[in-house]
């Protein structure tokens, strides 16, 4: 899929950025990977892990998805975009809401129109459960991203490039997650609690990149892929991290759900279930339903069905928990 491509990732140095470049210069022989960030430090640190020397197809930009013109000279000769630049800490986004709108929103534009412009084949945007059916800031920009890039197909006219976003919940051990911060505080034998009853998807960066590769593998374009992953009590991820700390109390925070959904009653008529995931299909009659779910096994969902994290009918356990954030290990250094 990935071999002899060129391959570009906006947002590149962050969490999904580092393990999206490890495993694919591990498992694909890319013509070019370009990583695509604003932050000179952190591609200088990446650098360290990644050079020229030892992986010839590595490229390091430096640009920012709100400058259009910058984006359109990546884009040059481009194949595939994996777009996960975001703001996306849902306080930071409550508190600046217009520079969350100007990356989250306005950059998905610009990477839609260099995308269309430059010729690229795919697009695969990253979301997030926050956007569905928004409470905060940051949820309801990343889901004004999604439509967007949803729209995209019928946008790019004659050209052929294709677009599908993948949306998924909170990731163990990636910068801001609430694992490193129970990790850190468990030393002073007291964790905060925001609420008791809270859940949340859980999934790991690595399972994170692969279902993003596997969607750019047989994505039509339109589709929002949901993965199946399990949930969790906040309260029991805090026991198990912790467990002979004391819980504290602290009240939800500004923009933050008690639960956290993924596919949503109204969504559920446009919704196909797979093995392992969920693919919301685009309303716009982009190509034709019937051929694509016949071809490729996807059962329509019933009318009413929603995917919730406190409805989950699958949930994380002490022992599945320890062996997750282990595998997230290098995001925690």
């Amino acid at each position: 899929m990935l071999n002899g491509k060129t391959v570009l990732i906006t947002g590149g140095t962050g969490s999904f950025g580092q393990r999206f470049t490890e495993i694919v210069l591990r498992n694909y022989s890319p013509k070019r990977l370009i990583v695509f960030s604003r932050d000179e430090l952190k591609q200088s640190e990446m650098h360290m892990r990644f050079g020229e020397e030892e992986y010839p197809s590595i490229r390091y930009f430096i640009g920012d998805v709100r400058d259009r013109d910058r984006l359109h000279r990546a884009f040059d000769g481009v194949d595939i975009v994996v777009h996960a630049a975001a703001l996306k800490q849902v306080l930071a986004a409550e508190y600046n809401p217009i520079e969350a709108v100007k990356t989250n929103v306005l950059g998905a534009a610009n990477v839609i129109d260099a995308a269309i412009d430059r010729g690229v084949a795919k697009v695969i945007a990253l979301s997030t459960d926050k956007a569905a059916s928004p409470v905060s800031l940051y949820g309801a920009t990343k889901l004004c991203s999604d439509k967007l890039v949803v729209a995209a197909n019928s946008y790019s006219g004659t050209h052929q490039t294709r677009f599908s976003v993948v949306r998924y919940g909170n990731v163990l051990g990636s910068r801001g997650s609430v694992v490193p911060l129970f990790l850190q505080q468990r030393h002073t034998g007291k964790l905060s609690i925001t609420d008791p009853r809270m859940t949340r998807f859980w999934i790991t960066l690595d399972q994170g990149v692969n279902f993003v590769l596997s969607c750019l593998d047989h994505m039509f374009g339109g589709e929002i892929f949901v993965p199946k992953i399990p949930s969790m009590k906040l309260i029991d991820l805090a026991r198990a991290i912790g467990p002979q700390c004391d819980l504290e109390i602290v009240g939800r925070r500004p923009g933050e759900k008690l639960h956290e959904l993924m596919v949503g009653e109204d969504d559920a008529q446009n919704t196909l279930e797979y093995d392992d995931y969920y693919a919301i299909l685009p309303t716009l009659r982009i190509w034709n339903r019937d051929e694509v779910s016949g071809r490729n096994g996807g059962r329509p969902c019933p009318e009413g069905f929603r995917y919730s994290s406190e409805t989950n009918d699958r949930w994380l356990s002490a022992a599945e928990l320890e062996q997750m954030i282990g595998q997230g290990k290098p995001a925690l250094r």
